[in-house]
């Protein structure tokens, strides 16, 4: 792929990652269901494994917070799959806390379109 060619599919990656990290994004089935492959997994900062129903029923019960994103970056790794990864600030309006996590998420495409079927996060110590 020329770099011409992988400017647009990076915006796009960028942006549907941002999606995902705003308040009603998070809370969207729909848009969740839409965005994660259906055999989609996560390795949560906790520790925990999320298949995707688990990670729309954990992102629906969540406290509100903000994301501010650093350093995103799209890095295509060949047909139809792209690796996303960036650093991530979470601000927890409920209790006024923060916390910070690098973040990675594979994208591939099914059926034409782009879904996300892994990601990570690992909190950073002392942000």
């Amino acid at each position: 792929m020329s770099e011409k060619n992988k400017r647009p599919v990076e915006g796009h990656l960028q942006a549907l990652e941002l999606e995902l990290l705003r308040p009603d994004g998070r809370k969207s089935p729909e848009l969740l269901s839409s965005l994660l492959a259906d055999d989609f997994t996560e390795f949560g900062s906790s520790g925990r494994i999320f298949r995707k129903q688990d990670i729309i029923e954990a992102l629906r019960a969540e406290p509100p917070g903000r994301f501010s994103v650093s350093d995103l970056r799209v890095k295509i790794l060949g047909g139809g799959v792209a690796l996303v990864t960036y650093r991530a600030v979470t601000r927890d309006e409920a209790n006024y806390s923060e916390s910070a996590s690098l973040r990675s998420s594979l994208w591939v495409i099914n059926d034409g379109r782009w879904q996300m079927l892994f990601h990570q996060g690992t909190k950073i110590q002392g942000n």
